[in-house]
């Protein structure tokens, strides 16, 4: 039953790759090329970076597009690493959530508004006035985005690439705002943690005010008031409210027409990031029930 409303058939096959894994090896080859050039030509090297890493005296000579640029270089194989672990496994997911053309436009303005901040920064402070390199404002952004829509998913790290660490997508994000709000206060040593809190910022923006044209749930639906229904025991009478059945001991179809209905056609309006976690539950609930679609 769910199977026959368009939004919730399956899609079929596409030979496109996802976009997660073409960012990813644009990164991947432009890092062999980076440290082929700094093997073998280091002059050339030196003038990529001068050319495509982002920073204050490339700004005002012009070169703009190092806010795009600087995003896919890297200094070393742990800081890739990092960073192409962050894409693919959150990545994965916002590109799902949001498609091909969400998913990009998070990234890149992500990766753009941390270059900005990085920047305006440095006219402030020379500690901010380096050159910055590297995807780590993208991949914040979309952990920020992925929070501000999933704010309760649990998440598992390694720590140090050996001890797993739990954490809900919320406390993740408030973790990383506040070591970049560190980092931009007391600065010390290589890391672009004014691109970090950008990429951050970046992300919240754009799922609260442009993703799918904004988050509905920000103007929440009144409840529903439940019907008074009169009885009467002798020589008292008194006003109860209804109690419906529980949505698990509804027959299928009405389970369908009271449950699911309104949440599909939610999806349909606004997009997946707008249910709350109780219409998700809903939903995984309706999946499981009504069996694997064939």
């Amino acid at each position: 039953m769910l199977d026959d409303r368009h939004y919730m058939r399956s899609q079929p096959p596409t030979r496109q790759w996802p976009l997660v894994y073409v960012i990813i090896a644009i990164n991947v080859a432009v890092f062999v090329v980076q440290e082929a050039m700094a093997m073998y030509a280091r002059e050339q090297a030196i003038i990529l970076v001068h050319l495509f890493a982002l920073s204050r005296e490339g700004v005002l000579s012009g070169f703009l597009w190092q806010f795009v640029t600087f995003q896919f270089l890297h200094g070393g194989f742990l800081h890739i690493l990092v960073n192409m672990l962050v894409i693919f496994f959150i990545g994965r997911e916002m590109e799902m959530t949001l498609g091909r053309k969400g998913f990009l436009t998070l990234y890149l303005a992500s990766g753009v508004l941390g270059g900005v901040l990085q920047v305006l920064l440095a006219f402030v402070s020379r500690y901010f006035d380096v050159h910055v390199i590297g995807a780590s404002a993208g991949a914040a952004g979309l952990v920020a985005a992925f929070a501000t829509l999933f704010p309760q998913r649990h998440l598992t790290l390694l720590l140090f690439f050996v001890l797993p660490v739990s954490f809900r997508a919320r406390t993740l994000l408030w973790i990383a705002i506040g070591i970049s709000l560190f980092g931009i206060l007391i600065p010390a040593g290589n890391i672009a943690h004014a691109a970090h809190m950008g990429g951050i910022l970046g992300g919240v923006l754009y799922v609260r005010h442009f993703a799918h044209g904004g988050l509905p749930n920000w103007f929440p639906a009144r409840p529903r008031r439940r019907e008074a229904v009169v009885t009467r025991s002798p020589g008292t009478a008194f006003l109860r409210r209804s109690r419906p059945a529980p949505p698990q001991d509804l027959p299928p179809a009405e389970f369908i027409s009271r449950e699911v209905d309104p949440i599909l056609d939610k999806i349909s309006a606004h997009g997946i990031h707008s249910l709350t976690e109780r219409e998700r539950h809903i939903l995984e609930a309706a999946r499981a029930r009504m069996g694997p679609s064939r």
